[in-house]
């Protein structure tokens, strides 16, 4: 359940930075990939925004605070490369939450758009993340450290789609969003 709680976040934690409230979501559906890029492009700065909220309350002892930036700014590689596919999500769900915002963030461009992902998404984790689920946090980014970027993603897409809940249509939901079953 934590695993999931941190996929979610890495995911869609830029989205609640978003003003409004989800209206529209359920009719958006996230493919396999489009969940993997977006997981891929998210991890960096969940990752820096988890080390920044785990390390007062991991000390020493734990991974994230001797790891997590080293962690970070190796999975910041593969950024750019997901991007392309991250960008087309991240609008996908901006205008299910926010269509008013997607607007916005369509005719933004790139170097535009991506550090407000960038921010929102490091802010919003620290911001949502349990401090009791720092621990297990910590435990499961040692224990995907030693993948690259976008398979580490595609455990956390895996291990959510694993975990995600049927909702009343039959199809598969992480919270607001479906994930799409093609």
């Amino acid at each position: 359940m934590r695993l999931t709680r941190f996929a979610a976040l890495a995911t869609t934690a830029c989205l609640a930075a978003l003003p409004g409230t989800v209206q529209a979501a359920e009719s958006v559906c996230l493919t396999a990939r489009e969940f993997t890029a977006l997981s891929t492009y998210a991890l960096p700065s969940a990752i820096e925004g988890t080390t920044r909220t785990c390390t007062p309350l991991l000390g020493n002892a734990g991974w994230l605070p001797r790891n997590g930036t080293a962690l970070a700014q190796r999975y910041s590689a593969g950024k750019a490369r997901a991007w392309p596919e991250a960008k087309g999500a991240f609008l996908k769900m901006s205008t299910a939450t926010n269509p008013d915002a997607a607007r916005l963030f369509q005719q933004l461009p790139d170097e535009s758009l991506r550090p407000l992902a960038d921010a929102a998404l490091a802010g919003i984790v620290s911001a949502e993340l349990k401090p009791d689920s720092c621990q297990t946090v910590d435990r499961v980014l040692a224990l995907i450290s030693p993948l690259p970027a976008e398979s580490a993603a595609e455990l956390i897409a895996l291990a959510t789609g694993l975990a995600a809940k049927r909702g009343g249509d039959g199809g598969m939901r992480l919270g607001k969003f479906a994930l799409c079953k093609a």
